[in-house]
């Protein structure tokens, strides 16, 4: 009998670069569906796992990465769907369990059943996140429950709308009353996510758009995608304390968060959404002003995706990518981790 192979990035060891090996092709089983690749982004997240001490995840090695992935539905599980065989779809990396009552609320992106172990080990949460991922010529989904339609849209753009887009707008939308004509927002960070969260507060309506970033070429991009002010650093941001309504602070390191806190307006709110080591003193007594909040959202649900694929099929978002070669994963990895890309690096099989 042969055994059909195909190439896959893949974790084998903790602490260790991946790997481009030959693995045996899936086959769905049940309600599964089998997607054929067409791109897969890479995400600083990936690079958090790979440097991962063994026993930090409760994830199986090897591992196949990739949880921003675009592709076709090539097959499908005796009891799955087989209408779906055939349909452009980017995948819902949250695989979440339909079941608990965070799930029954529609905010699955918190399942009660994807939180860390007692021992503080993480969970497999989905694709390229504990399950193998889209970083291979084909990759299995549990259910159609995990795929959205993208018909019209470029898989190497389509693929980052799973995890940049997806996180970015969860973000917005979850504070979407402070989001309208009158609103001053702050980006901070104009890269994979900001440059997207920049274009979805445009859409959204956001009165005045500043973005922070000290770098003069993604200054100038956010400027491109709808920013009104772009500065370099968080605390150019304001012209005085008490500016912002709200600041989207991508970076999440102690000086974007610390410098972020003062700009807020009465009843403004900090939203971190990067996890760049910063931390945050939270109380009432901090000289800040009345009302203030402080969140840090993760990811999104299936619904903000696909509204996300909405609009970019209106032209109202639109990926800054670059497309590399499946074979070239592990030098394109040594290039994110230098901050060399700029928006989304997709790899194409």
């Amino acid at each position: 009998m042969t055994i059909e192979t195909m190439r896959a990035v893949r974790l084998t060891t903790w602490g260790e670069p991946v790997q481009v090996r030959r693995v045996e092709i899936p086959a769905p089983r049940g309600a599964e569906l089998l997607i054929e690749v067409r791109a897969a982004g890479l995400c600083r997240s990936d690079l958090h796992v790979m440097d991962a001490p063994a026993g930090a995840f409760d994830y199986p090695l090897p591992l196949t990465l990739g949880h921003e992935v675009a592709g076709t539905v090539a097959g499908a599980g005796p009891d799955a769907d087989r209408s779906w065989i055939g349909e452009s779809v980017v995948v819902h990396g949250v695989w979440s369990c339909g079941e608990c009552r965070n799930c029954g609320r529609g905010r699955e992106n918190y399942c009660h059943e994807l939180r860390p172990r007692a021992d503080g080990r993480l969970r497999a949460i989905g694709n390229g996140l504990g399950h193998d991922g889209g970083l291979a010529e084909a990759m299995i989904v549990p259910s159609e429950r995990f795929v959205v339609r993208t018909r019209g849209l470029a898989p190497e753009s389509a693929a980052p709308l799973a995890d940049a887009a997806l996180t970015a707008y969860h973000a917005i939308r979850t504070n979407g009353d402070l989001v309208d004509g009158h609103s001053v927002a702050v980006v901070v960070g104009v890269g994979g996510l900001g440059h997207l969260a920049v274009q979805i507060l445009r859409a959204l309506g956001a009165g005045t758009i500043i973005a922070v970033d000290p770098r003069e070429d993604s200054r100038d991009l956010a400027l491109r995608l709808g920013a009104d002010r772009a500065v370099c650093e968080v605390a150019d941001a304001g012209t005085g304390r008490g500016t912002a309504d709200v600041v989207f602070d991508f970076v999440g390191s102690p000086a974007t968060m610390e410098s972020a806190a003062p700009l807020l307006g009465p009843g403004g709110r900090l939203v971190t959404v990067g996890s760049g080591g910063g931390r945050l003193t939270v109380g009432k007594d901090l000289g800040l002003p009345s009302g203030w909040q402080v969140s840090a959202p993760f990811w999104g649900t299936r619904a903000d995706l696909e509204a996300v694929v909405d609009l970019a099929r209106r032209g109202l978002l639109s990926v800054e990518s670059t497309a590399y070669r499946l074979d070239d994963a592990v030098d394109v990895y040594d290039r994110l981790r230098r901050g060399e890309i700029r928006g989304r690096a997709v790899l194409v099989p």
